[in-house]
């Protein structure tokens, strides 16, 4: 033992597993010298570096390349589950929550009838605080390195979405023979912007692709100040004034401030990050489970008319179109990309789901004929089937690699 002695810093020993002590020698495979000690994500680790000496052969380490080797305590076997994996698995009861809120919804409407429109703004930016918290400033640096996908989500939102709008818009005349302002609030909710849900959805199912998400869903909702009247004149043959004011305040409120909020506390409190992120799981069920209620039970009546039955349905087949659309364009512009699959998830959310709030106030200081508000009322409360479809997606897609 005293030739191990012979370097000028000292070394701790691993204890050795033998029977007796007659085999120790035989028993010790290499000295080690503690290098650091980490206490992260709800786990410790002892991280060491080996020195092993020209006396001794390392029989466990067959790679002499690799430097370090990760040393678990006995008593820190049992490893804490990891803060998106706990998100993961709080929200994988996410489609039955929606479900549960939906049933309640059409059985006890006066549930929700108190969640109005001025909450949501708040409850859709403590779900950007519980994604950005898990955010670093470095991955919106990547996201904004990729243009090409920012660009494929500008087409989406605004080519390809619009062209199913017209279409559907069509179809409700000559398939359905509903009335033409109908048909125009089919068209006007196609050109608006996406939703922010689908950030979270993006974030439930590949977090490193939601800055992807929240950076193009934050565009899309800026540059729908120029776009939104310009489609709107093409397809309706009318022109509107988007509140630039508006559009910007709502970006603020439920986009960046959250996400700006939660990198700061990221850099300057990890502590406080690390103490509040347990309590986010909860939290974001219960706020999906009242914002996917409300616009269902306040929009009952809309629903309930007699072209209810019609404009759902077409409504419905809209964001589905919305969602294989944008999962099969991006997977054929994109096929050789590495990271193909969660590209074609995220601007899948990205192109079916809609921002419907501003469509009806769109339609309703706009438009005379009050029908005209019907379908984007509808794609309000649609957010049911949106959050059914997503939330089933990232059930899905959560489980399984390739999609």
């Amino acid at each position: 033992m005293s030739n191990l002695h012979h370097h000028n810093r000292p070394y701790v020993f691993l204890p050795p597993k033998c029977s007796s002590l007659s085999q120790r020698n035989t028993c010790l495979e290499f000295p080690v010298r503690l290098r650091s000690i980490s206490l992260c994500d709800w786990s410790s680790r002892l991280v060491v570096r080996r020195s092993v000496s020209n006396q001794f052969v390392n029989p466990i380490d067959r790679n002499e390349s690799q430097e370090f080797a990760p040393i678990l305590p006995q008593n820190h076997e049992k490893k804490a589950t990891s803060i998106i994996d706990t998100l993961k698995n709080a929200n994988s009861i996410l489609p039955q929550v929606v479900l549960i809120s939906t049933i309640l919804a059409f059985i006890h409407p006066s549930s929700f009838t108190w969640f109005t429109s001025r909450y949501y703004a708040p409850s859709l930016g403590f779900l950007m605080f519980a994604v950005g918290l898990n955010l670093s400033e470095k991955d919106f640096t990547e996201a904004f390195k990729r243009p090409i996908p920012i660009f494929t989500g500008y087409v989406c939102q605004f080519v390809l979405k619009p062209l199913l709008g017209y279409l559907f818009g069509t179809l409700a005349i000559t398939l359905f023979r509903l009335p033409t302002s109908l048909s125009d609030g089919i068209m006007l909710t196609s050109c608006v912007n996406g939703a922010q849900l689908s950030n979270y959805a993006t974030f439930l199912t590949d977090p490193t692709m939601a800055p992807l998400s929240i950076v193009m869903t934050s565009l899309s909702t800026a540059s729908s100040v120029f776009f939104t009247p310009f489609l709107s004149l093409l397809l309706l043959g009318k022109r509107l004034n988007v509140d630039v004011c508006g559009m910007v305040s709502n970006i603020l409120q439920i986009v960046v401030s959250p996400v700006a909020a939660t990198l700061l506390l990221n850099r300057f409190y990890p502590e406080i990050s690390c103490a509040i992120r347990p309590f986010l799981p909860p939290i974001s069920l219960l706020v999906n489970f009242f914002c996917v209620g409300a616009p269902l039970a306040i929009n009952m009546q809309s629903i309930m008319s007699p072209f209810g039955i019609s404009i759902t349905f077409l409504m419905i087949m809209f964001h589905l179109s919305g969602f294989i659309l944008g999962h099969s364009f991006t997977g054929i512009l994109f096929h050789n990309h590495p990271d193909v699959q969660p590209l074609q998830r995220t601007l899948s959310y990205e192109t079916g789901m809609q921002s419907g709030l501003l469509a009806v106030a769109l339609a309703n200081k706009f438009f005379h004929d009050p029908l005209v508000g019907i379908p984007p009322a509808i794609s309000i409360s649609l957010v049911v089937v949106m959050s059914l479809m997503s939330f089933s997606l990232v059930k899905i897609w959560g489980k399984k690699e390739n999609i």
